[in-house]
């Protein structure tokens, strides 16, 4: 789905924004999401309650009805009836305040995850209650649910806050054609997921999606996920639970380098969005670690870092997808340039690609997708050990508006399958080199570059038609043209110069 043709979504945005006034994007993020999860939980419940109080003998206040089918239970305070009929009264803060603390207690799995600073004075209760009637419409029974609803408007929203914070937007949310590109290209059909940066929990999501759009089972993947940032932890442990996605994102937010939730963990598939360049990554307290068996990455940059931390979690046949910086495949400090020829000798690096700018909300900077593979053999599949997929994608994508960019279904099924054609899956096609775009380079080739692993170097200058008008002839079409505009521009002066003087400004 792509964010650019959306109905209700986009209604609701602008005019839940408008309501926003002055608050800070940062700020109004929680208030809205918070109050969007609370009418969700409520809406599961009370469908049930309705439908429980017309059964015999059954009792629709009974905790383990709802438990049952993993339905959050709501205690009255809490309910969304209970919420809109104080919508108006001044103290309408105190009461989310309270429900929300209700529904923590009574559901241990969202233990200190819900916001809970409605009563704040700097929050306009007047605004609020207008929020409250704003989401008026069904987002948690089982018509909404099964149109995913609820899914749809928050990660709307998730990108719109994302968009309007600007600079630290990008770091709880992916933007959502570069997740369906990664989770399209490693195909995560069965077994652990492991996301050591997971912002809003984007990447589980679209795996979830992924299953489910090629009619795999849900329960087939495990998600594991860490995050650093206290609020955007809450945001995706929100995000899963409203998608009724069971993940294990550790008890608390915690830093992936310097205290790893999942130790023991090895993933079949690791998906990523590691923030960019990061220099305040503490790397001099970890020089001594056992993830950096290919070199220790240097303190003022933590993107070596990542790329070591995601092959150590790697399952003996695990496959990772990641977003790094342009810079990554070049750096030629010595730190990197010893850990990527170390990477690339080893056999690890499976594809590179590069993408167009202005993807992310965040940043202007181009970046890229690396995809590393544990085993390049694996049954059923065609051996690639000594080679490396790289794929030029700078030219694919459209605007969506005047500063972002979005890859398209089609570019992104045109990448995948290239991928997957290359790998030797039967249903991708049949590969072979594309000038411009795609190329299967030998690692001898790529040892002759001096390791970098820049797309361009290897897919070459896209072949042009051979232009048949001879040079006689395009000359004489071409100098007309330009006399012609010479002449308009000529015209166009004579005209300005008339006005001007008309006025009294002669020159």
């Amino acid at each position: 789905m792509a964010t650019a043709n959306i109905g209700f979504e986009e209604k609701l945005w602008s005019m839940a924004d408008k309501l926003r006034g002055s608050m800070d994007a940062a700020e109004y993020k929680h208030v809205v999401l918070g109050l969007l999860f609370l009418k969700y939980v409520s809406d599961a419940f009370e469908e049930k309650y309705e439908a429980l109080k017309n059964e015999p003998y059954a009792d629709p206040e009974d905790r383990d009805e709802y438990v049952a089918e993993n339905i959050f239970w709501v205690p009255k305070e809490a309910r969304w009836s209970h919420i809109k009929d104080n919508a108006k009264k001044p103290e309408i803060g105190q009461t989310i305040d309270n429900a929300m603390i209700a529904i923590e207690k009574e559901n241990p799995s969202l233990k200190g995850v819900l916001p809970k600073d409605y009563a704040r004075p700097a929050l306009d209760k007047t605004r609020l209650g207008e929020v409250i009637d704003l989401f008026s419409f069904k987002v948690g029974d089982e018509e909404s649910r099964s149109k995913d609803v609820l899914g749809r408007v928050y990660e709307y929203f998730l990108s719109k806050f994302a968009s309007a914070e600007g600079k630290n937007g990008g770091e709880f949310y992916t933007p959502n054609s570069v997740v369906r590109l990664l989770v399209e290209m490693i195909q995560p059909f069965k077994g652990r997921v492991y996301d050591p940066c997971c912002g809003s929990g984007g990447m589980f999501v679209q795996s979830e999606k992924f299953v489910e759009e090629h009619q795999g089972r849900i329960g087939d993947i495990a998600v594991y996920g860490q995050e650093s940032n206290p609020t955007t932890w809450k945001l995706c442990k929100m995000n899963l639970a409203i998608r009724g996605i069971d993940g294990n994102l550790g008890e608390h937010h915690a830093d992936t380098f310097h205290n790893d939730l999942h130790k023991n963990l090895k993933a079949d598939y690791i998906l990523a969005n590691p923030p960019f360049n990061i220099s305040d990554w503490g790397g001099e307290r970890l020089t001594e670690d056992a993830r950096w068996a290919y070199g220790v990455p240097p303190a003022g940059n933590a993107n070596y870092a990542w790329i070591q931390h995601i092959v150590n979690k790697l399952a003996p046949s695990g496959v990772a997808g990641f977003v790094l910086a342009n810079g990554s495949m070049s750096t030629s400090t010595t730190a990197e340039f010893e850990i990527r020829s170390k990477l690339v000798n080893a056999d690890l690096v499976d594809c590179i690609v590069t993408l167009p700018g202005q993807l992310f909300y965040s940043t202007q900077i181009p970046v890229c997708l690396w995809f590393i593979a544990k085993n390049k053999a694996p049954k059923g599949l065609r051996d690639r050990r000594g080679e490396i997929l790289f794929i030029d994608a700078r030219k694919m994508g459209r605007m969506v508006d005047r500063t972002h960019r979005e890859l398209s279904t089609e570019d992104i099924r045109k990448i995948a399958d290239t991928y997957h054609a290359w790998w030797g899956q039967m249903d991708a096609g049949q590969y072979e080199d594309v000038k411009g775009f795609c190329k299967a380079a030998k690692l001898a080739e790529v040892q002759e570059h001096e390791y970098i692993l820049t797309p361009g170097r290897y897919v070459g200058i896209e072949e042009v038609e051979e232009d048949s008008e001879p040079f006689e002839d395009k000359m004489v079409r071409l100098t007309s043209e330009l006399a012609e505009q010479f002449a308009k521009s000529r015209q166009l002066e004579d005209e300005i110069r008339k006005r001007l003087g008309g006025i009294g400004f002669e020159f």
